[in-house]
């Protein structure tokens, strides 16, 4: 059995969407408490792609909450970094929100998980029946590694954004604490009311 409590997910958001999360945790765009300030970070085409993808539960994507499975994704390098008209964001900015397997469980939250991007047709999509077979069906070296581009595993760069999808709004119980990239966005977080011992400084999970 999979050690749920110990499979981390993680969401990116820009600091300043912090004090509305600190009162209505992670919402939905198209939610009665969904942040009329709420600044955006990404690409906005692939988001309004997301935004009118059907899955194969009938849904769409865009009714979800994406979380990734790990760190220094390639939608964090385009962010950080700036790429295909995304402007770049400073990375003292980017801030994880990080929730696991086992909160959104326990939190009777409807979720879909996938073994890669998403809306990539190689990309298969799984339920809660199937979460006690996460650990075979996630590829957990390509989620974990560094460097995606590798000419011997085409397939690697889509593995690796394996995605976890929460249904609806996120109490602010689901999020477990938050990681940022250094001090001075540490003290930021402290500013808007998180406590100290919730935030981690992870410079690694960065680039």
């Amino acid at each position: 059995m999979p050690k749920l409590d110990k499979i981390y997910l993680y969401r990116m958001t820009h600091i300043e969407n912090i004090p509305h999360i600190l009162q209505c945790g992670i919402t939905h765009s198209t939610s009665a408490n969904a942040n009329p300030n709420f600044r955006p970070i990404g690409d906005n085409c692939l988001i309004s792609t997301r935004n009118n993808y059907t899955l194969e539960n009938g849904k769409l994507l865009g009714e979800y909450i994406p979380f990734y499975f790990g760190v220094r994704t390639p939608m964090l390098y385009v962010v950080q970094k700036g790429f295909n008209r995304v402007a770049p964001t400073p990375v003292e900015n980017i801030v994880y929100c990080v929730s696991s397997v086992q909160k959104i469980i326990d939190l009777h939250l409807d979720f879909v998980f996938t073994d890669g991007h998403a809306v990539d047709g190689f990309s298969s999509q799984y339920n809660n029946s199937d979460i006690n077979d996460i650990d075979t069906i996630v590829d957990w070296n390509a989620v974990k590694a560094t460097y995606w581009h590798n000419e011997n595993d085409l397939d690697l760069k889509r593995r690796k954004e394996a995605e976890f999808l929460v249904l609806g709004d996120i109490p602010i119980n689901g999020i477990l604490g938050y990681i940022v990239y250094n001090e001075d966005s540490k003290k930021k977080m402290i500013g808007y009311g998180v406590n100290d011992d919730n935030i981690h400084i992870k410079s690694s999970f960065y680039f």
